[in-house]
């Protein structure tokens, strides 16, 4: 299937725009968090061309804490299936603790997301079992050919983490320069003895979250909205 018909890029920005910033604006733009991919995998030098740019990320002291574990193959199968047996069991202990508890505008804003996806695939308002199988998606992780695990050393606890989440976006920014569509999962850190299990990650470091990528279902009804973001004035104080 060519490119074109799977992952569209955006139109890269006019000579004549006076904007410096015009085509990080533009893949910033085009970005969405991908929930159905194709089965075909993306070609080993895309993968390292992300890599290479994602790499770039700022850190503290320049410490660069992230590792990578990247699946492709019969490894994604593997993970997939691992993920999904773990799933349906009870309980989880991520390495990182998650959100206490969402409230305000925070709760607000997740609430619209999911309400949006839901609606998007056809899930009713309190189907509680509708609700468990597109949560059961994230550990099939939307049919994505690929999967990257991301770490941080364990000594470096949350100013690793943070570094971590700079990679996590510049990777994401990359891909979708480079026609990869991708997700990242903070769901896929649930099970981190999993991963542990599959990917050889030792145990001084700790789970960040998963990104699935691949390229775009364009048909798929989980890809057909976008999420959308607060003003600068809800976000922003001045200070003179």
């Amino acid at each position: 299937m060519p490119r074109s018909a799977t992952q569209p890029r955006p139109e890269s920005p006019s000579h004549a725009d006076p904007r410096p910033d015009s085509a990080l604006e533009a893949w910033l733009r085009a970005r969405h968090s991908c929930r159905a991919f194709l089965p075909e995998p993306v070609p080993r030098a895309t993968i390292e061309r992300i890599l290479d740019l994602a790499q770039r990320t700022a850190s503290w002291c320049n410490c660069q804490p992230w590792q990578v574990a990247i699946t492709e193959g019969a490894g994604t199968e593997r993970l997939r299936g691992a993920l999904q047996r773990r799933a349906g069991q009870a309980g989880f202990t991520p390495d990182f603790p998650f959100p206490r508890e969402y409230q305000g505008e925070y709760l607000a804003r997740r609430r619209e997301s999911g309400f949006q996806l839901y609606g998007a695939v056809g899930v009713a308002r309190g189907d509680r079992e509708a609700y468990r199988r597109q949560e059961m998606r994230n550990f099939q992780l939307f049919d994505a050919p690929h999967v990257a695990i991301i770490t941080t050393d364990e000594a470096l606890g949350e100013y690793g983490a943070v570094d971590c989440g700079g990679y996590v976006a510049n990777f994401m920014l990359a891909a979708q320069a480079n026609g990869v569509a991708a997700v990242a999962q903070a769901s896929l850190a649930m099970y981190p003895e999993v991963l542990r299990e599959e990917l050889g990650i030792p145990a001084g470091r700790r789970v960040v979250c998963g990104i699935s990528f691949g390229y775009a279902d364009a048909s798929h009804p989980a890809n057909s909205y976008r999420t959308n973001r607060a003003a600068q004035s809800e976000t922003v104080t001045w200070v003179g």
